[in-house]
């Protein structure tokens, strides 16, 4: 157990007296739960839980955390692969109770609440025939997926989630709550379209909305040979901007809808989402269901709302590395096959997801996410049971990571574990990262947002540049 120094004792009565939101203390009944996250094998142990109700609690509890020193950890839906979501001995920041939405249907626009998740947002939109592009789990906060970019079901057809960001409330590291758009601190609202929660804890958002009601969508599972993976790469790269595909190649698991024959051997597990008319969205589906008998098809007109599959309980250990790839083909299937087959975790599989469309519409420079015009996604991951495993299985996935590596660099920064510095620089290349050092300067020089994948301010920047400098012989 790690406890807070005395020093930096938290004044849990004072908040309990001055807050709504409630406060939770590690004597509470509620404490283990709520600072339980989605990911397995992380047991920390914050000082305090607070669940503020409006922005002005969020104000009292950044300003806490600046004046104490401690460590502040900010939660919206709990899903950081990283583990950011709570922290040791510090305050966690839960933002579950900010919830509100207001939908303008004539507008086709809507103030959110970050500690809204995807599902909630798509439910009530869906209502009214409109949509937002999250990402491909209902369960995920609306806060983190969206300020780290935001790759779901729409994402070809309009774009990453900040493509349809038009505003933030904001609460800065001075505990000042700012708005945040592209003519108000346009900086700021640059930096928060992909870069992470650096730069403040984003308390509402201001989403435009796409006329999605019927999509043609659902699961659809091929048998994974190297043609059959490079096929279908291929077919969604070639297919209507409308259609968005994601892909996992696995052993079959034991599930009831898959035949039990097939259980074990190599499939893609895909999702497939059609945001148009039905008639165009079989056609456009069609050339996915030629490549191989499909082993499941359950590719059909569907309210938008639906697309999101059932989630499991419980909490994961995973390893992985996110990548970009700019070609793929047959002998990257193989690679994936051959990896796959090689591995010892109990659930390896390689994630796919073609891009394209209106993601590379935008200028690469126009928001924080820098990664445009790379076509193919890729996330290698080994799903594992026990935690002496983690050197084995993060091994695997690193060789398998490489293997397909095509000599360019690039990370998703919401699929990054904590696997380190080098890797957060991978998804802020080259002119991005300096201009979000000299943001994140401005907005919090003295880096009191530093649970996340951290882009420092220009003293620590340099600092750790020096350091990482040969020695002069």
């Amino acid at each position: 157990m790690t406890a807070t120094p005395p020093h930096l004792a938290v004044p849990t009565g004072q908040l309990r007296a001055e807050l709504t939101g409630r406060v939770i203390a590690p004597d509470d009944a509620a404490y283990d739960t709520a600072r339980s996250v989605f990911i397995g094998g992380i047991d920390r142990r914050p000082a305090v839980i607070v669940q503020p109700v409006d922005a002005t609690e969020v104000a009292r509890v950044v300003t806490l955390a600046r004046d104490t020193g401690l460590a502040l950890a900010v939660r919206s839906g709990g899903h950081s692969l990283a583990g950011h979501s709570v922290c040791d001995g510090g305050i966690v920041l839960d933002l579950s109770a900010l919830r509100g939405l207001a939908i303008d249907v004539e507008s086709r626009t809507a103030w959110a609440q970050t500690g809204l998740t995807a599902g909630d947002y798509t439910t009530a939109a869906s209502a009214h025939g409109l949509a937002t592009g999250f990402g491909d789990t209902a369960s995920v906060g609306i806060g983190g997926l969206t300020l780290g970019g935001g790759v779901g079901f729409l994402v070809r057809k309009h774009g990453l989630t900040i493509d349809s960001l038009l505003a933030a409330e904001v609460v800065t590291a001075d505990g000042q709550i700012r708005y945040a758009d592209a003519d108000h601190h346009p900086d700021l609202f640059w930096a928060l379209r992909g870069g992470g929660g650096n730069f403040g804890v984003a308390t509402r958002f201001r989403y435009q909305l796409h006329p999605v009601d019927t999509v043609v969508g659902g699961m659809l599972v091929l048998p994974a040979t190297p043609e059959v993976i490079a096929s279908f790469v291929a077919a969604a790269e070639a297919a209507p901007e409308e259609l968005t595909t994601m892909a996992d190649v696995l052993p079959a698991p034991p599930l009831p809808f898959l035949p039990a024959e097939h259980h074990g051997h190599p499939i893609i597990m895909a999702s497939l989402c059609y945001a148009g008319p039905a008639d165009a969205g079989e056609r456009a589906v069609a050339p996915f269901r030629a490549l191989a008998a499909p082993l499941v098809d359950m590719v059909e007109p569907m309210a938008y709302r639906d697309i999101y599959l059932p989630e499991e309980d419980g909490h994961p250990l995973v390893a992985l590395h996110p990548m970009f790839l700019d070609t793929f083909d047959r002998d990257a299937g193989e690679l994936i096959l051959d990896g796959v087959h090689a591995s010892t975790a109990a659930m390896p599989a390689v994630h796919l997801r073609v891009l394209g469309g209106a993601v590379a519409r935008v200028p690469t420079d126009a928001t924080a996410f820098a990664h445009r015009k790379r076509p193919i996604m890729v996330v290698v991951a080994a799903v594992y049971e026990r935690p002496e495993e983690a050197a084995e299985q993060q091994a695997w996935v690193a060789a398998l990571a490489r293997a397909l590596h095509d000599g360019s660099e690039g990370a998703y920064v919401n699929f990054l574990d904590d696997t380190g510095e080098a890797r957060v620089s991978e998804a802020y290349p080259g002119s991005s990262w300096d201009r979000l050092v000299a943001i994140k300067t401005t907005y919090d020089p003295h880096n009191l947002f530093r649970s996340n994948h951290n882009i420092p301010p220009a003293a620590q920047d340099l600092s750790a540049r020096r350091s990482a400098m040969p020695m002069s012989k």
